[in-house]
């Protein structure tokens, strides 16, 4: 080998060591801020859906610049609020993260699974404020950023619902805010602090939800209550050809007294996050460490609920969302810079149509009547038991919990009972399972069977999951229907159905490519991904597989 081969091979060396060393660091550096953005009950069609109608700088933006997962799915059950933000900031299933629903038994009592009546609130008297994420079993990404940086970086969480803010921000965030739903003011508990930030208290001075309520046109009645009729559309009304017409008799108009009801309570969201990004300079950590900021929009699912996802007025909130999220992110660009933070946008879980907007055209669709079904158990199980109290204390999430108080005073009956209910369950025409979730039946396919187990949490999940037939919806008002001639209105989720747990799951910014991924994943690998992004530990429950984002 000549001499000249012989310096080209040692350059060819030197360049292939270098490139490999600049490609690891590279893989290496971590963004300055990672930005969490849940959009409760988002169905991934919605990307599309309204494509045409959003900006360049919101929704477009994302999918144009960012990872796109389009078949990013939930796999347990129920597919609702709690469950959902604590499986994508924990990588793992109510079975092993504890938090099986919106509500839960503890200690013989039902309550939120934040609710924490051993702190104080902050910022409001009111019981609001009593919360902290004390009955979460494992740890979340947020937390093990925290550990990876013994705790000098920055967590931040924020948002209207505190199930929502509690949940993301995990066991050591700096701070979590969620609204309070009479005063608009965003609190927090003695959990993460005594006395709200300056900056915060600056922010709430400006009472900018009662002026976002008067801004488009609501006051209040002689009884102190918000009047109840819908918004004005942002657009012209014939340009919602994504949607149903304004005048249908399945759209609930009672909006409520609160603002979380109307799209103002996202846009008041995201001057608070405006306002945190600045106030606590995140992204600037001068550590030189990466921030965490969570954030979630809760205000998609309290309308979509009343409204169901055919309504303008749910088109119009996401057009209106797509808005915000441009503020978001220009004020990420200016305050972080444009290639040193990451942004991810998922949903805690999905929504059916409407059960009349289906039937109207042509479509399988009943309804579950969960507070006529409890009435009968009930009645059941005391006549052929000569019982005096209820032996079951709720049916939450097609789930039946007994009483503790029957249990101890009736231990041989709990077999014969839940015997008993089931055989009942199973005959229901819209039931298409019934069993105690510890004896799951042979006969029970995949994936239903899987989204079972997975949401099983031995301590917590009552004596009976039932399974409802593919497009049955929980009757959202069940019992409350005097005012709208007894049809279902709005919509709701909770079931295995695609519909309910198809979630939007896209990453961009810092290191990630764009790209369009249509395979298969679950709600599990995002707390995955953002951990391989950080270079930091899974939480310590994680199941996830880390998505590969990079460029």
């Amino acid at each position: 080998m000549t001499h000249r081969k012989l310096w080209a091979l040692f350059a060819l060396i030197i360049i292939t060591v270098s490139s490999a060393n600049a490609q690891e660091v590279r893989e290496m550096e971590r963004p300055k801020l990672v930005v969490g953005i849940v959009v409760d009950q988002m169905r991934w069609d919605y990307l599309t859906r309204y494509y045409e109608r959003y900006t360049d700088g919101g929704f477009r933006r994302l999918m144009a610049e960012g990872y796109n997962c389009n078949r990013l799915s939930i796999n347990y059950l129920p597919a609702v609020t709690a469950v959902g933000h604590t499986a994508v900031y924990t990588g793992t299933v109510p079975a092993f993260n504890g938090i099986i629903s919106n509500s839960m038994f503890f200690d013989g009592k039902w309550d939120t699974p934040v609710r924490d009546w051993s702190v104080q609130p902050v910022g409001t008297k009111r019981d609001e404020g009593k919360a902290s994420p004390h009955r979460l079993m494992c740890t979340t990404m947020t937390d093990e950023l925290r550990l990876a940086t013994n705790f000098r970086s920055k967590v931040i969480s924020i948002s209207t619902k505190d199930r929502a803010s509690v949940l993301p921000g995990g066991h050591c965030a700096n701070a979590a805010y969620w609204m309070d739903s009479e005063s608009f003011d965003f609190i927090t508990s003695t959990y993460y602090q005594k006395e709200l930030p300056a900056w915060l208290k600056t922010f709430n001075k400006q009472k900018l939800g009662a002026k976002y309520l008067k801004e488009f046109g609501r006051k209040k009645d002689k009884g102190g209550n918000w009047e109840a009729d819908f918004w004005q559309l942002l657009y012209s009304d014939d340009t919602y050809v994504q949607s149903a017409g304004k005048h249908t008799p399945y759209y609930d108009q009672r909006t409520g007294t609160i603002l979380k009801y109307t799209p103002w309570g996202n846009t008041l969201l995201a001057d608070m996050v405006i306002a945190a990004i600045k106030g606590e300079q995140l992204g600037n950590n001068p550590a030189g460490v990466p921030d965490f900021l969570a954030i979630s929009f809760s205000c998609t699912d309290m309308i979509s609920h009343r409204v169901g996802p055919n309504a303008p007025w749910v088109e119009d909130t996401y057009l209106r969302l797509d808005q915000d999220l441009r503020r978001i992110f220009e004020t990420l660009d200016q305050q972080v810079g444009k290639d040193n933070y990451i942004v991810f946008l998922t949903a805690d879980h999905a929504g059916n149509h409407n059960v009349v907007f289906r039937q109207e055209h042509g479509i399988p669709a009943g309804t579950w009547p969960p507070y006529r079904i409890i009435k009968e158990l009930n009645d059941t199980l005391k006549a052929t038991f000569n019982l005096s109290e209820d032996a079951i204390h709720a049916l939450e999430d097609h789930r039946v919990f007994f009483s503790p108080t029957f249990l101890a005073n009736h231990p041989t009956l709990r077999q014969p009972s839940i015997d008993l209910c089931i055989d009942i369950l199973r005959k229901k025409s819209n039931v298409a399972y019934a069993f105690e979730p510890c004896k799951i039946p042979d006969f029970v396919p995949e994936p239903v069977r899987t989204m079972c187990i997975n949401g099983y949490c031995p301590k917590r999940s009552g004596e009976i999951q039932i399974v409802l037939e593919q497009g049955i919806t929980e009757d959202y008002d069940d019992g409350h229907k005097k005012d709208y001639n007894g049809i279902p209105v709005g919509t709701n989720h909770a079931v295995w159905s695609p519909n309910d747990t198809h979630i939007p799951f896209i990453v961009m910014g810092k290191g990630v490519r764009h790209a369009w991924d249509n395979r298969s994943y679950t709600i599990n690998d995002i707390a995955s991904t953002i951990c391989a992004l950080l270079n930091i530990q899974q939480p310590s429950a994680c199941i996830g597989n880390a998505i590969d984002v990079r460029r």
